[in-house]
């Protein structure tokens, strides 16, 4: 009787934990799209949110869909370990860069090739938050990067910036550049009116002298 009464109060006990327990799912963040050149590295970043702490139950697992179609392929697995592919496209191409206590389940993928392109997926399983929507990333390998308009308004406000700057330096250099004139032109009439001076002083000697000898 006291073997039934126990079993019963721990069921029960369950049952009330169950429902007090918030439900919750992985909430997975990555930057959707990115665009990469050919022979480089990328960063595929991916980072998510759990109700439940972080502990060794934690999984991440990386795959790929090739843009031209065809199955999905293994990329990158992590529980408490990192581990790589052994074989396959991504093998020694692949290393992890993230940190699970600060939430960061990002890979690095190395000397991209033109057949990368295509759209990798992240998926964290977080016990007991093992529900969500897979994270994507869609990766474009390209041979030069476009300018985005964030690029084109640095662009924009670095001309703007030397623009001014060489304007500022026109304007003293003009500035020094009349002053040193005037300066000149000053100490030319300042020698001019010295020799006249000197001129008038030698005439006035002449004329005192002739008048003398008179």
């Amino acid at each position: 009787m006291y073997g039934k009464s126990s079993t019963r109060a721990v069921l029960l006990l369950g049952i009330q934990l169950t429902a007090i327990w918030p439900t919750a799912a992985v909430e997975i963040y990555t930057s959707r799209v990115l665009e990469a050149v050919n022979g480089t590295d990328a960063r595929l970043k991916c980072t998510f949110s759990s109700f439940a702490p972080v502990g060794d139950a934690l999984t991440v697992t990386w795959n790929f869909r090739p843009l031209d179609g065809g199955p999905e392929q293994f990329v990158f697995y992590y529980h408490i370990d990192p581990f790589q592919p052994m074989s396959g496209r991504f093998k020694d191409r692949v290393s992890w860069d993230g940190n699970p206590e600060r939430y960061d389940a990002s890979i690095f993928l190395w000397k991209l090739q033109f057949d990368d392109n295509g759209t990798y997926t992240c998926q964290v399983k977080n016990p007991p938050d093992v529900d969500g929507v897979i994270g994507e990333i869609r990766l474009s390998v390209v041979h030069t990067v476009r300018f985005s308009e964030i690029h084109f308004l640095a662009l924009a406000i670095g001309s703007a910036c030397a623009l001014m700057i060489i304007i500022v330096i026109v304007v003293v250099l003009f500035q020094h550049y009349r002053k040193k004139r005037w300066a000149e032109r000053a100490h030319k009439v300042v020698e001019i009116k010295s020799k006249e001076e000197e001129r008038l002083n030698q005439e006035k000697k002449v004329s005192v002298y002739l008048e003398d000898t008179d």
